[in-house]
């Protein structure tokens, strides 16, 4: 019997979690207009999918309050007790 598209989806979204060098992580939230058409003018303006551009700030802003802190201070520890 073949499967139907909510089957289909639902094993594309498994094996999803475990693509690439450590997985993915899915994301579906809702960002106002504002920011939904800057995200679209900072993608064209460098030549990346919406995806390439979340990816590459969030882990620009990481990095520069990463390079920051100290890594036997608190902060440190504060900031990577994040759990989800």
């Amino acid at each position: 019997m073949a499967k139907t598209a909510a089957e289909r989806q639902a094993a594309y979204r498994e094996r999803r979690a475990e693509a690439g060098q450590n997985g993915e992580r899915r994301l579906n939230t809702w960002v106002s207009t504002g920011s939904s058409l800057a995200l679209d003018r900072l993608a064209k303006r460098y030549g990346v999918t919406k995806r390439q551009m979340i990816e590459r700030l969030v882990l620009e802003a990481d990095q520069e309050i990463v390079g920051s802190l100290d890594p036997d201070s608190r902060e440190w520890g504060e900031y990577f007790s994040v759990t989800q």
